[in-house]
């Protein structure tokens, strides 16, 4: 049975009144209708957040059993997030294949009324010391270190792996990532721009949090960050969260970065949506303050508290067009994935579509089968 909806659809190119047609969980008709005055008036409908970057959400941790991948799941689709890659920070060497393993065996079990996984993503432990930002020193590890059984025990259900390119054994497993379609993001790195290029040059398509823990601007010695800038292949993630990048920089990231190469990342921790005080990161003590993560007693950044929605309101409060928020929320992030079942609304995709108000809070949303009252009608 076909279900129809009005409203102002954020396409590509912009936001259009129309109406969007649903048919077994898919787009069957998506109408742009600039005369539609009845879908002028009605609600946002923009394709469903996808978050490649996620370590949590909701008090349940990304690095647990089933009932908190359940918990995860449920919590981001509230926020209008309907994929997502669970996300490890850097884990001892015998507890990467359990991560693995447990997301593997949870995934065809995932709940309908939550987010859909698509795979993991593991954040470390192949990252520069000297960058290690809320990852426990003591477990990272150069990838000459790892054997190949240890690196193939990791790959099924693999999708995105941060490495710093600089590291012994590094470009060798940025090449085999990406001979097996695995996205190798680049970071958490003191590379010079002729080593983050040879990174990209090797494979890597994409960055974890632009300008967090890496080689930065310098108009003398510029690194990892001016590579990924100056790259217009490869993708860059974005917390827009405010504290993780002033906000005068978005525009300039924006303006240097090809529209569909920007990635919107929460890299949201386990505390996320729940009230200020202590918790843990990677066996690492964290801290929330006034909307603020940092390990515990220091100004270190841990992560973020905000889900992808918030990450959309606040560029378009920055001046950003919605479009190109949702853009780097939903397309970017499914381009990235490979993911072209999803991620923009147009006839043949999955109906994967949240319903925004005119302050772009989540009233509710769905993965084609039914409506889930979004965290912004709470």
């Amino acid at each position: 049975m076909a279900t129809e909806l009005r409203g102002r659809l954020v396409l590509a190119d912009g936001v259009v009144p129309g109406r969007l047609v649903i048919e077994d969980g898919w787009l069957r008709a998506v109408d742009p209708d600039p005369a539609d005055a009845t879908a002028a008036g009605g609600p946002i409908l923009a394709p469903g957040f996808i978050d490649v970057h996620v370590h949590g959400w909701g008090g349940h941790d990304a690095t647990g059993d089933a009932a908190a991948l359940d918990g995860m799941a449920r919590a981001l689709l509230r926020q209008g997030v309907t994929t997502f890659l669970p996300t490890a920070p850097t884990l001892a060497e015998d507890q990467l294949p359990g991560f693995a393993d447990r997301v593997r065996s949870w995934m065809p079990h995932a709940p309908a009324d939550g987010a859909e996984p698509l795979g993991f993503n593991l954040e470390g432990p192949f990252l520069a010391p000297s960058r290690k930002g809320a990852h426990d020193p003591a477990l990272l590890r150069a990838p000459a270190a790892f054997t190949d059984d240890q690196v193939s025990a990791l790959l099924d259900g693999l999708r995105v792996m941060t490495i710093a390119p600089e590291l012994p054994g590094a470009i060798e497993l940025i090449r085999k990532l990406a001979a097996l379609g695995i996205a190798a993001s680049m970071g958490h790195s003191a590379a010079t721009l002729e080593e983050a290029r040879a990174g990209y040059l090797a494979g890597a398509v994409t960055t974890t949090h632009l300008f967090n823990a890496m080689t930065g601007v310098d108009h003398r010695q510029p690194g990892l960050a001016v590579a990924a800038l100056a790259d217009d292949a490869v993708y860059v993630e974005l917390i827009a969260d405010r504290n993780h990048v002033h906000p005068a920089l978005w525009p300039l990231v924006l303006r240097t970065k090809p529209a569909d190469r920007l990635v919107l990342v929460s890299d949201a921790l386990p505390l996320a949506g729940m009230p200020d005080g202590p918790g843990w990161i990677g066996g690492l003590a964290c801290e929330v303050r006034d909307g603020r993560a940092t390990l515990a007693g220091t100004d270190t950044l841990a992560g973020s508290v905000i889900a992808l929605d918030t990450a959309v309101r606040n560029l378009v409060d920055e001046g950003t067009e919605l479009a190109a928020a949702v853009l780097a929320a939903s397309a970017n992030p499914a381009s990235l994935l490979g993911a072209t079942d999803r991620g923009r609304l147009e006839p043949g995709r999955r109906a994967h579509v949240v319903e925004l108000d005119d302050a772009l809070r989540v009233r509710r949303v769905t993965r084609g089968d039914g409506w889930i009252e979004g965290a912004g009608r709470a």
